[in-house]
């Protein structure tokens, strides 16, 4: 049935009417992982959305760019580093965040019990700050001025240090003229540090035996993304921090997904709507609702959502929301009836996690210690249910299956095992992942990967801190040669350009950030008893300067709005909070009709983005602009939600 209801918009519309969006989620589900690229085949579209362009594709593109490889990430080497400095990410609350350290609140503590420096830059006196040896206030959407900054510094002073990378860095000698704008002077009063603050961030920086910078959600979803990320890197570099112990590095996982998967691509079409470069197979969900609505070829008829709640995780939530109404067909893999799943027609719901095999594949990727573990399901799924696996699975060979098509030949592999039984075919594909990695038994008799040798071992096997590794990894899976590291990327310079010109431009007034609540995943937990008790969490947190000035009192009903919307919610005052900002946290919105999660209802909140723009894209990596988004807020009641 839901492969039917597919299959007659695409005979009716051709193959691009129909969509898929894959939720984050996706990424802690082994099955769902693997598979998921095998239903973007079998749907044969090019209208692909992901959570990846909410959160991460500035640092992917980036790498993309630099290192030849959007999967080949750098990651803080916590363990080992002497200072570090963390811009826009808490990792204490979102428990690492693009970089899989468990117990990263400890592991933060044992940087300043070795003697080392923690500086965090955020908008908010996080608990990461509150943890931290400094603590500066940045205004939104200003990293990429404050790291072209420290950078600037560095440069002009003559005191970088490529070390190893010196053989095999281009453009280096083009930086220092790149970055010549963007002395400390010129950029303090815009960013809301002094430059005395800046200077001395780049000299500890310098003097520190091993430092890295590290920058998160903060960075990745604010105006000038991509050159931000960009920037990030290039600091790590020109202080000679990358692919050394203590800076950033470069995981070398068991299943090693940068090899298997190949060269990354972008701009082999485009979205039709906004023009935008797809990257990695992908158009930006923030044109989702753009494409269900604008009439024309490659419209948006049908959608396929596999773990995703993007009416609520995506800006411009609400036009999203009424978007999905006009959807001929739908259908979604999800156990929950939610903001979005509640506009399908058919939903094919999938097992519990603890109903599953798992293994962390996608987090493997940027694990700051090589530690695989193998976690079988802890109960046996109810006769009739199936796994994200069997469903993916079988729907992709339904829909294969009517259109005549095979795929490659790794594919094709992959689906004769899983053909035998999902579940037992999950691990044999990745048994074989494990024995022709870089640990594994085919590269290592008698003392390599398997996925017996990992079942043996419950709690995991310890494979050592990550390594220096760049020179052998920087390689075109196409023609098997060494790259180099192209240090500026003409995009990226030209977006810094762009961002300069910006620079005399005044900011708003007040602007909204999102935030992260200890005890919630986004929306996909809020529905759980042991993490939703007590105090309702989705209230307003802004400076009592600002409240002050409006005549709101703590605990009161505000009216909060932005260009494309407006909603009441209640404010709470804090010395915790940037003068000129405000912030919410996300994953909220739970009051809409339809859905069936009693106790996410009963902490409804209000949704972030029913409040931030669709229209503002970071427009390299095509990633959401959720932070710093212009917003007024004055006393208000309960009624004021539009």
């Amino acid at each position: 049935q839901a492969a039917e209801g597919i299959l007659a918009v695409q005979r009716a519309h051709g193959k691009d009417a129909a969509a898929i969006y894959r939720g984050e989620p996706v990424t802690h589900n082994l099955g769902a992982s693997l598979l998921g690229p095998e239903l973007v085949a079998a749907l044969g579209t090019r209208n692909h959305f992901s959570a990846n362009s909410l959160d991460q594709f500035p640092k992917q593109l980036v790498s993309h760019w630099m290192y030849g490889n959007g999967l080949l990430l750098s990651v803080p080497d916590v363990d080992r580093t002497d200072y570090m400095l963390i811009l826009g990410a808490n990792p204490i609350i979102s428990n690492g965040s693009l970089m899989t350290a468990p117990g990263i609140q400890n592991r933060l503590r044992r940087i300043r019990e070795r003697g080392g420096r923690i500086v965090v830059i955020d908008p908010v006196r996080t608990r990461t700050a509150e943890l931290a040896d400094e603590h500066h206030f940045i205004r939104p959407g200003t990293d990429t001025f404050l790291l072209a900054a420290l950078c600037h510094v560095v440069l002009a002073e003559n005191r970088t240090r490529l070390g190893a990378l010196e053989s095999i860095a281009e453009r280096f000698e083009s930086l220092e003229e790149i970055l010549a704008g963007f002395v400390p002077e010129r950029v303090a009063d815009r960013i809301g540090m002094s430059p005395e603050a800046i200077r001395s961030i780049a000299d500890a920086f310098c003097e520190a035996e091993r430092a890295v910078c590290y920058g998160r959600m903060g960075v990745s979803t604010s105006p000038f993304a991509a050159a931000a990320s960009w920037l990030v890197e290039l600091l790590n570099i020109v202080t000679g921090n990358l692919d050394r112990p203590g800076g950033a590095m470069f995981p070398n996982p068991p299943v090693d997904v940068v090899s298997i998967e190949g060269q990354t691509s972008r701009g082999l079409f485009h979205s039709r709507t906004r023009g935008t470069p797809e990257f990695m197979g992908e158009l930006p969900a923030a044109t989702l609702a753009d494409e269900i609505q604008t009439p024309g070829d490659w419209q948006v008829r049908a959608l396929v959502t596999l773990a995703g709640n993007p009416v609520l995780s995506s800006p411009g939530g609400r036009q999203l929301d009424a978007a999905l109404e006009k959807l001929d067909f739908m259908v979604a893999i999800d156990f929950y009836l939610n903001e979005t799943t509640r506009h399908a027609q058919l939903i094919l719901p999938p097992v519990s996690p603890l109903e599953r095999d798992h293994f962390d594949l996608v987090f493997q990727l940027f694990a700051v210690r090589n530690a695989p573990r193998w976690s079988p399901a802890v109960f046996v799924p109810p006769r009739g249910t199936q796994t994200d696996a069997q469903i993916v699975l079988q729907l992709a060979r339904r829909l294969r299956a009517a259109r005549g098509l095979s795929g490659r030949a790794i594919a094709v592999l992959h689906r004769a095992l899983l053909a035998l039984d999902p579940e037992r075919g999950l691990r044999l594909v990745l048994d074989l992942a494990l024995r022709t990695g870089p640990m594994g038994s085919l590269r290592h008799p008698f003392k390599g990967l398997t996925l017996g040798k990992l079942r043996r071992h419950p709690h995991g096997i310890d494979l050592g801190p990550m390594e220096a590794c760049l020179a052998d990894r920087l390689r075109s899976t196409a023609t098997g040669k060494k790259m180099t590291i192209d240090l500026a990327p003409q995009e990226l310079v030209d977006e810094l350009h762009r961002a300069e010109r910006s620079l005399l431009d005044a900011a708003p007034e007040l602007m909204l950030i999102g935030r992260r609540e200890a005890r919630t995943l986004n929306s996909w937990s809020h529905n759980l008893p042991k993490l939703v008790s007590g105090r309702d969490r989705c209230v307003l947190h802004l400076h009592t300067k600002d409240a002050q000035a409006r005549g709101i009192k703590d605990q009161g009903v505000v009216k909060l709005a932005s260009r494309v919307g407006t909603l009441s919610v209640v404010a709470r005052l804090s010395e915790h909070v940037m003068p000129g900002v405000v912030t919410l946290p996300h994953g909220y919105g739970h009051g809409r009709e339809g859905i069936r999660m009693t106790l996410a209802t009963r902490h409804a909140g209000v949704s972030i983005n029913d409040l931030t723009d669709p229209g503002e894209i970071d427009p390299l990596s095509g990633t959401a602009i959720l932070n710093g988004v212009p917003v007024s807020i004055e006393p208000g009641s309960a009624g004021d939600n539009e």
